[in-house]
């Protein structure tokens, strides 16, 4: 069994985001980035059904610029065999992504598909039911906690409700919870090893894939910041400024 394994690279979660202050965006400029946390489960499940013996090669790809490359070098450390870098300058919807996603698929022919259930700096989440629906692939969404059978998966998923789980088909597209393990930190001496392992690199260009932003980002503000409470002497001066002032009662 083969796994792709796909990886993006985000502002680290640790990082207070900030806005432009020309509105256009956020600040990315020497600012910490780190691989999506999600995807980071996808890269631990993909290490642990190896571990398992029921998986021979992992691949980690990633779309985007030149220092993407950083998420690839992190999955090859962790346990993937080699990387696939899809080079990218500016901004890439989900749906460019998922055709690029697509070839490379056609071209490596992996079993499973895993990544990360979204992504934490546009939150889309759509990625995986895109690449699902242009494969034609059943998939399994929100994974929690994955069970490698014959030719099938049996798939336990965060719903609103709770938990759900359901059987799938091979090949199919997993889409990864937080929940589902705990990322292993990856090793100085593993750290070193991944420096020699290979990354090819491809340009979406070469791929035919129109990456063109579909979406106009018209404005980024930051939320209104919140008002300062008031304190009361009593519970009647309470409710009569929710009634005469906030009006809620």
């Amino acid at each position: 069994m083969k796994i792709l394994v796909a990886v993006k690279r985000v502002i680290d979660y640790n990082v207070q985001v900030r806005v432009k202050e020309d509105n256009t965006g956020v600040v990315t400029d020497n600012v910490k980035m780190s691989t999506n946390p999600p995807d980071d489960n996808a890269v631990e499940e993909a290490v642990k059904i190896k571990e398992s013996g029921k998986a021979k090669e992992i691949v980690a790809i990633t779309v985007g610029e030149e220092k993407a490359q950083e998420t690839v070098r992190k999955a090859l450390a962790v346990g993937a065999d080699r990387g696939i870098h899809v080079k990218v300058d500016g901004v890439i919807e989900p749906l460019a992504v998922s055709k690029i996603l697509q070839k490379i698929v056609d071209k490596e022919k992996p079993d499973l598909v895993f990544m990360g259930k979204q992504a934490i700096d546009d939150d889309c989440n759509q990625t995986g039911q895109m690449l699902a629906a242009l494969l034609n692939w059943p998939q399994a969404t929100f994974a929690s906690k994955i069970e490698v059978k014959d030719k099938t998966l049996e798939v336990t998923r965060e719903v609103d409700e709770g938990l759900e789980t359901i059987e799938v088909n091979v090949p199919a597209i997993i889409t990864c919870d937080l929940r589902l393990n705990e990322p292993r930190y990856a090793s100085l001496p593993n750290i070193m090893k991944a420096k020699k392992k290979t990354i090819e690199q491809i340009n979406a260009s070469d791929l035919g894939i129109d990456t063109k932003p579909r979406i106009d980002q018209i404005k980024v503000e930051e939320p209104p910041k919140r008002k300062a409470g008031i304190k009361v002497a009593n519970v009647e001066e309470l409710v009569q400024k929710l009634k005469n002032e906030a009006k809620v009662i």
